[in-house]
């Protein structure tokens, strides 16, 4: 008799595979913490998340290893996300200016074909939320995660339009009759084969 070899399955999934969300680090760092009995050192992860269809979301967290700290930081974006809008052409509605603490941002909408013209952290931020043409600027610090922060919050604080609200009622209304007739569809295909089973 052969003996099967069993193969374990790990314990613990990596969040990073499953989801469907675009991830980029944009910072990582080693801190300390002074402590009673000495320096305790830990590291920090900043992380952007987004589905490149108009939600994103970041998150800062630390750990005793990167991977815990990355990890940490994916979960806390996941329950952070921001819906971004945007219009027919990939861009956003209105120009936004936006301070918070340090940091001032400067968002502009852009014609199709300018592509993504931003520097640093904010250009991962919008490369991950989907917005395909946009022009933005940092006017103030250069420290990323602030940098990061305020480009949410400037993207958090645009109004949509009137025609983009009716737009998205639509689309959802188009949706949910489609929902509806797939479900009768398969409805009277049961019926039709219960009628022949019988017969």
């Amino acid at each position: 008799m052969t003996k099967e070899t069993k193969t374990r399955k790990p314990r613990h999934k990596d969040p990073r595979k499953e989801s469907d969300f675009d991830q980029r680090i944009i910072d990582i760092a080693r801190v300390t913490r002074v402590m009673a009995g000495g320096k305790r050192m830990r590291f920090r992860a900043c992380i952007v998340i987004g589905d490149k269809k108009g939600k994103a979301g970041y998150g800062l967290a630390k750990g005793a290893d990167v991977t815990i700290a990355i990890n940490k930081a994916m979960n806390i974006a996941k329950k952070n996300l921001v819906a971004i809008p945007t219009n027919e052409n990939g861009t956003i509605p209105h120009v936004v200016r936006y301070k918070f603490g340090s940091a001032k941002i400067l968002l502009k909408p852009a014609p199709v074909g300018t592509g993504i013209i931003a520097g640093g952290a904010v250009r991962m931020v919008l490369e991950v939320a989907g917005v395909k043409n946009i022009v933005a600027k940092i006017l103030g610090t250069n420290n990323k995660i602030n940098n990061v922060k305020v480009t949410f919050k400037a993207l958090a604080s645009m109004k949509i339009p009137e025609k983009m609200k009716q737009a998205t009622k639509q689309h959802e209304a188009r949706e949910a009759e489609k929902k509806i007739k797939k479900i009768e569809m398969s409805a009277k295909e049961g019926l039709e084969t219960k009628l022949t089973e019988d017969k």
